[in-house]
């Protein structure tokens, strides 16, 4: 187990990290105000209108770094310092944002296949640990015969699931950067400056995702091992 708590422990510290520089990042380029003066809710209500979508609403909601699109009622949710304020990371978010919905109205493959394991992620990924851990604990003790093993095969499974979804969001993700930096650019949205502080912000949004995806295989791997090699 104290493999496990090392592993854990060394993800934990790259996520703060990146996290901590991702928070660096939107307050160095808040202070990077637009020439064009437009809020994060008129960028993202233009790109819209740019892309001939119609039917999603552009939202403000509370919190910090809150920011989402929402397929089921088909809103761009901004958070109150993106939705308000005129500045290059405003813009880089809402712009993000307004990429998924661009993604979703053209049927994106890769966002369609999220879609499909947020039903099954959402049931599995809390308990998917405590199975695979719990049906150790029936190898260990040989309790109920050979049970144990196909336990916590299920929650190998379980894990699996959750893992895949992580490398899912990978590409949907980068891709709706690259839809909003693509955008930004065309349309003269934004100055050079402000694009690459755009630019920057986004890398390290992605980030944030590639640490947990990387994050998810190694736990999966971990486990897997102690489940195969528990059985040796």
């Amino acid at each position: 187990m104290m493999t496990y708590y090392i592993l854990i422990g060394g993800i934990a510290l790259v996520s703060w990290f990146v996290s901590n520089q991702l928070k660096s990042k939107f307050k160095k380029y808040s202070k990077v105000h637009l020439r064009n003066g437009m809020s994060g809710a008129e960028i993202a209500q233009k790109m819209l209108d740019d892309h001939g979508i119609r039917d999603v609403k552009v939202i403000s909601t509370a919190g910090m770094l809150t920011d989402h699109y929402n397929p089921k009622n088909k809103t761009v949710n901004l958070s109150e310092a993106v939705y308000s304020q005129r500045n290059a990371a405003a813009a880089a978010v809402a712009a993000h944002e307004v990429g998924h919905a661009v993604q979703h109205a053209q049927a994106y493959e890769w966002l369609t296949m999220r879609s499909k394991l947020v039903p099954v992620v959402s049931v599995t990924s809390g308990m998917s640990t405590w199975i695979v851990f719990g049906g150790i604990a029936l190898m260990a003790t040989n309790a109920l015969g050979g049970i144990g093993f196909y336990v916590a095969i299920a929650g190998l499974i379980m894990m699996g699931f959750a893992t895949l979804f992580s490398f899912v969001t990978l590409p949907v993700e980068y891709d709706a950067s690259k839809r909003a930096l693509v955008w930004l650019q065309q349309k003269n949205m934004v100055t050079q400056q402000e694009y690459s502080g755009a630019e920057d912000a986004l890398k390290w949004a992605a980030r944030t995702y590639l640490v947990a995806a990387l994050g998810a295989l190694a736990s999966l791997l971990y486990w897997a091992w102690a489940v195969f090699g528990g059985r040796d």
